[in-house]
Order: structure tokens, then C-alpha cells, then sequence
């Protein structure tokens, strides 16, 4: 398959070499700029940097569009102001680029890894990512790797199956996103940036989802460590915000480094992270100090909002609910399928997902692109019987 580079383009736009100049990423992203499939003439005249094409494919992505009922930590709560995931990524991508700028980092490379970073989250957060992964190992396909489903959607079930065609780069800064690992100091892999290693990369995320792969951008990894900037003082508040925990009771150790506010624990991070990875041009870091309190604060967060089982009394359920909504899609992406929702569903894919991908690859794929309220309503439509007036009209 032909693999181009926007960069290697400016013949083909006729007297547009002073426009192209304005377009041309730094040397040493050239390699990241690949596209998996050859450009389009629209892609040869297009004026916008190459990753600025990447944020808009993105921002106008189907996929994009659920992040808007896709919840964080926190769901079935009826209150407007806990965080929802269109809501973290931008805040990722704000604070990325924030730091971006001291580092002198490509910002538009930064904002599309930071805006499709999660995008391939299934329903009710890492719950809902525990729940349909255990299904896809019960029924012998890979397991569900949320990053690797972000991928996914991107390259094959986006513009009717087609993809979106995003530059390497991006596609590896979001298969490498993960916030969750308590990284405090990270440099970008030496790796040969290729296609062939990132098929590699997702290969060995689904062979073990724990692996840990390094960025292959600077870029790549100052998004991994925004991930977790965003959203660990901003979970403290939601827990604040629902009366879960009490500002009072976070670790005084932890308060007088990062202070006890998501604005005085952004802050804080921000500058300790442009202040000392200014002084290695290979990496992106924490001081020792400050990345010490963060891990205590992410252990206070695990112990005390994540796993607090206060949030967890309707996990039970809709455990079950995942369970029985899958084995009804499969049996339905195998009979046909019957159901119009799964109809609509198949309807823009190609030939070869119709004929190739499994009814539980199918399903898996469906569930994930759910946002929290479709997914209740579709359970709603296919497990609860309706009452049938026809035989007494």
C-alpha cells in the first residue's frame, strides 16, 4: 500500500510553495506525517497544516460527536456539572497545548491526539470497558482495549467504513495516551516510525492490554502526562461537587505541594512540568517532588473516588445489562441482522466488514460507539417486552 507524506507534495500545487512553506511541520515530524493511505487531490491542494487536517477530520467525526453522553468517572447522576469525556478532552487538549508552546511542540499535532485520545471508550466508563472486555474474551475474539478501539473507529468504522485517514503521529500519540499509568518522566521511543510499528504496538496492547508502549513524538508523550493533569485534580471536584469526600480529608503532604484545588493542582503541574522539561530537549518530566505528590494524589483518587463503592451500586447491573445486550447482538448480526438499529448500523460499512468481521466483532464495535443514554435505551428496546394490543384491537 502506498504510504505519502504531505511533504513531499509541493510540485503539485502549482506556484504554492510559499503557501506550503506555511504548512510544513518541523523536519524532524516528517516521518509522523504519514497518511496509511495514498492523498486525494484534495488532500494535494489542501492549504492547512497536516495535523490541523487531522483536528478537523476529528472534530467532525460521527464519533466525536458522542463524547457529548459519554461519562468520566461519574454516571447515571442527574447533575450537569460533573465532567463528561467532551469535556476532558478538550481540557487535555488546552492544557497540552498550553505547555506545547514553552516546548516548542507542534500544537496541532498535540490537539488531535488530545481530542481523539477517548474516543473509543465504550459506555459508562472504565466499568463499561471492564464489563465489554470480559465479554469479548468469553466469546473468543480480542480483547476490548479502549485505545486500540479509538483506532479503530478512526481507520476502519469512520466515513462509512472508510476511515478518516489520520497522519501516524496522531494515530500513535492516541494509541499511547494512557493517563491512567503513573509516569512522571517520559521520552519519546527511537523506534523507526512506521506503520509497521504501530500495527506492532496495537498487536502486542491486544495481546496484553497493560503493556506500555512509549510515544513516538515528544508530542506523543506530553499528551500522555496532560491526561493525567486534566483530569486528577478534576475528579477531586466532582467527587466534592456529589458530596462523595470532603476537600478536608485530602492528604495534607499532598495539599502543601499541589495545593487542594483543581485550579491550584493544574497550576502547580503545568509549571513543574514546562520548568523541567525544558531542561532535557529528549523529554518530557516532572521534578521528583512534585510527580512523588501526584502519584500519592492519584492513590488518594483510586481509593477514595474510583473504587469507592458508593459510586459502584449499579455496576452490578449493568454488568448484567451489558451481558444481556450482547449475546442479543450477536444473535442478531448473525440472523441478518432483524433489529433497525443494527440495520443502520451495517448500512454505510463496506463489503468487507459486512462479509469478514465476526457478529462479535460486530457487536463489540456497536457497544462501543454508544454513548451512556443510547446504550440504556437500545437494552430498554431489546430485553423489556412491550404490550401487544394487536390481538385484542
Amino acid at each position: 500500500m502506498s504510504i505519502v507524506s504531505p511533504f513531499d507534495i509541493g510540485s503539485a500545487i502549482d506556484g504554492g510553495h510559499s503557501l506550503l512553506k506555511k504548512s510544513v511541520q518541523k523536519e524532524e515530524l516528517k516521518a509522523v506525517s504519514l497518511r496509511r493511505k495514498p492523498l486525494t487531490q484534495r488532500d494535494l491542494t489542501d492549504m492547512r497544516p497536516v495535523f490541523a487536517v487531522d483536528v478537523d477530520r476529528i472534530l467532525h467525526s460521527k464519533t466525536y460527536s458522542r463524547y457529548i453522553d459519554k461519562t468520566q468517572v461519574f454516571y447515571l447522576l442527574k447533575n450537569d456539572h460533573i465532567t463528561r469525556r467532551v469535556l476532558h478532552v478538550q481540557i487535555v487538549s488546552r492544557i497540552a497545548r498550553t505547555i506545547g508552546q514553552y516546548l516548542n511542540l507542534d500544537l496541532d499535532l498535540i490537539e488531535a491526539a488530545s481530542l481523539g485520545h477517548d474516543l473509543g471508550h465504550a459506555p459508562f466508563g472504565h466499568d463499561g470497558e471492564m464489563f465489554l472486555s470480559e465479554l469479548c474474551r468469553q466469546a473468543g475474539i480480542e480483547p476490548f482495549v479502549h485505545a486500540v478501539m479509538s483506532l479503530r473507529f478512526l481507520e476502519r468504522l469512520e466515513k462509512k467504513g472508510q476511515g478518516l485517514n489520520l497522519t501516524l503521529g496522531v494515530l500513535d500519540a492516541i494509541l499511547c495516551h494512557d493517563g491512567e499509568s503513573d509516569f512522571s518522566t517520559l521520552t519519546a521511543d527511537d523506534c523507526r516510525p512506521t506503520f509497521e510499528e504501530l500495527d506492532r504496538r496495537i498487536a502486542l496492547r491486544l495481546e496484553d492490554p497493560n503493556a506500555m508502549v512509549q510515544p513516538m513524538t515528544r508530542e506523543g508523550c506530553l499528551v500522555r502526562l496532560c491526561d493525567t493533569i486534566s483530569y486528577v485534580g478534576r475528579d477531586l471536584e466532582d467527587a466534592i461537587e456529589i458530596g462523595l469526600i470532603e476537600r478536608r480529608v485530602l492528604p495534607k503532604d499532598v495539599a502543601a505541594v499541589l495545593g487542594s484545588t483543581n485550579g491550584e493542582i493544574v497550576y502547580r503541574l503545568v509549571q513543574d512540568l514546562i520548568k523541567h522539561s525544558l531542561q532535557d530537549p529528549d523529554k518530557v518530566a516532572f521534578s521528583p517532588e512534585i510527580a512523588g505528590a501526584l502519584i500519592e494524589l492519584k492513590n488518594f483518587n483510586r481509593e477514595h473516588i474510583y473504587f469507592n463503592p458508593k459510586i459502584k451500586t449499579q455496576a452490578p447491573k449493568l454488568q448484567r445489562l451489558y451481558s444481556l445486550l450482547f449475546e442479543a447482538l450477536v444473535e442478531d448480526f448473525a440472523d441478518g441482522p432483524k433489529l433497525e438499529q443494527t440495520k443502520r448500523f451495517l448500512e454505510p460499512m463496506d463489503s468487507e466488514y459486512l462479509a469478514q468481521v465476526k457478529p462479535e466483532e460486530k457487536t463489540r464495535d456497536f457497544i462501543a460507539g454508544m454513548t451512556d443514554d443510547y446504550f440504556l435505551r437500545l437494552a430498554s428496546i431489546i430485553l423489556i417486552p412491550e404490550s401487544n394490543t394487536d390481538f385484542f384491537s
